[in-house]
């Protein structure tokens, strides 16, 4: 169980803190310094690199926390807290996956032809599922401490 909780908590701070770091750093000091032509590559290549590592998380999250619900539902009831954290989960995955497989794929085709334009309407798609899921994700920390406690 406790290698299970580290992988889970593993998980969680590298896509959470990957998401905290490009919405509130790097976003906005890409925004500020660099025009579309050199921000939406270094947005394409960033990203690129960052979703390998957001699906190994979502691996250990999901690979951990179904045996770690698994032994809490052999002892007795699962906590609420644990189903909650469980929906949170599973609904970020699936905008992360919208991502992945919608938006991603237009950005990186956008600026492979140089079309800015289409790149940067991609990219802000990606901004707003990146926000709604960083707010999911610490949302889930919250729910995970307060009820753990």
């Amino acid at each position: 169980m406790k290698l299970a909780l580290m992988l889970h908590l593993l998980g969680a701070v590298v896509w959470i803190g990957g998401m905290f770091f490009a919405y509130l750093a790097l976003r906005p000091a890409a925004a500020e310094l660099l025009q579309p032509p050199q921000r939406l590559p270094l947005w394409s290549a960033t990203l690129g690199r960052f979703f390998r590592w957001v699906w190994v998380s979502i691996a250990l999250l999901l690979g951990s926390g179904f045996y770690m619900l698994s032994v809490i539902a052999n002892a007795g009831q699962v906590p609420l807290y644990v189903h909650a954290m469980l929906f949170i989960g599973v609904v970020m995955s699936l905008i992360f996956a919208y991502v992945f497989f919608s938006p991603f794929p237009t950005l990186q085709r956008a600026v492979a032809s140089r079309d800015w334009q289409q790149a940067g309407v991609a990219l802000n798609q990606i901004r707003m599922a990146v926000a709604v899921n960083l707010g999911l994700g610490l949302a889930n920390i919250v729910v995970a401490t307060a009820g753990a406690i």
